[in-house]
């Protein structure tokens, strides 16, 4: 063997592997060791790369998807305390009004306590009240609910007059109630709302504004913001202290409450309801009673229906039936001392 042919079998030091291309793997010791297994771009000895593996589809999961907001359940008590002050407001701006026309003997009324018993200055007054609350509350409310002030008392006219001829027979169980309780509990004599009807004027006023401005402003008022927003507060509470999550609203933007809120907001709408009618009868338990049980039904209406528009037809209905059995009962308000 030449010199050449033992130069060339001499082991060379640190000898590099020669491998085929495709083979997968590399013998141990080689650029395994001198490759930092860390560094990214550079493949290991099974082939797989070194680079840094993706983090965890979790980690960034907060930021990936979209914060759950809590449906809007209106109206809720911020927008019936904010009513509350309108109607505040109306409230002084009514006595400011009288004061006015008590200044101009206005219906040849000089005195507060003449007024007191004045058709014109108590419908006049009251007229003023619902107007002013009514109109700060139609400009205001939908800047806060960003719909219209009718879309967020869930008024659904619609929904009302497919119950047209349901709502007038409900008003006549009512006014059924209303006769039995007058036979069982009759009310006294001589009440504040006896004081009023004292002229055949006076009386058809009632009766106008009774089945028009009134039943459509307390509904609002007491339907409209009281009953949900006791409702709302009432689940609100349920959901902290049971820790589940608020129920959807229905396809119209409704709330859909539980029984048990329902029937708490129906008892506390129905007890203020009853006491602001109350001043009328003297407060007297048999008519009381009759309020309650009268608000109870328009509650259930208003909620089984979803329509504030349903409750305050078939209270619009009822109030028509108890004007019209006075009429009837008077000879069209001619005799009045017969109520």
């Amino acid at each position: 063997m030449s010199d050449q042919e033992d130069a060339t079998h001499e082991p060379e030091e640190n000898p590099l592997p020669v491998t085929d291309p495709g083979t997968p793997a590399l013998a141990s010791g080689t650029w395994e060791s001198a490759a930092d297994p860390g560094a990214p771009g550079l493949a290991s000895a099974t082939g797989e790369s070194n680079a840094p593996s993706a983090p965890p589809a979790d980690l960034f999961q907060s930021y990936t998807q979209p914060v759950a907001v809590a449906p809007q359940r209106i109206p809720h008590l911020g927008h019936l305390a904010l009513l509350a002050a309108f109607g505040t407001f109306g409230f002084v701006c009514a006595t400011v009004l009288m004061m006015v026309a008590l200044h101009f003997h206005l219906f040849g009324v000089v005195t507060m306590e003449k007024a007191a018993t004045d058709v014109h200055y108590i419908l006049g007054s009251e007229a003023a009240i619902y107007l002013i609350t009514f109109v700060l509350g139609f400009l205001v409310f939908p800047l806060f609910w960003k719909q219209s002030f009718f879309a967020g008392v869930h008024w659904r006219g619609a929904a009302a007059l497919q119950l047209t001829w349901r709502l007038p027979f409900l008003a006549l169980s009512c006014f059924a109630l209303a006769l039995i309780d007058d036979q069982l509990l009759p009310g006294p004599k001589n009440t504040p709302i006896d004081e009023i009807f004292r002229t055949p004027g006076a009386a058809w006023m009632m009766f106008a504004f009774g089945v028009t401005l009134a039943p459509f402003f307390e509904e609002i008022a007491f339907r409209g913001f009281l009953l949900p927003a006791l409702a709302t507060s009432c689940d609100w509470i349920g959901e902290r202290f049971t820790h589940t999550r608020p129920r959807p609203l229905d396809a119209n933007g409704h709330p859909q409450w539980s029984i048990a809120a329902m029937v708490i907001a129906s008892i506390f709408t129905s007890l203020p309801f009853a006491l602001m009618h109350g001043e009328q009868t003297g407060h007297s338990f048999g008519p009381l009673l009759l309020l309650i049980v009268v608000s109870l039904i328009l509650c259930a209406v208003r909620l089984k229906t979803r329509s504030l528009a349903a409750s305050t037809l078939l209270h619009a209905c009822y109030n028509f039936l108890i004007f019209s059995s006075m009429l009837v009962g008077t000879g069209g308000f001619r005799h009045l001392d017969k109520l």
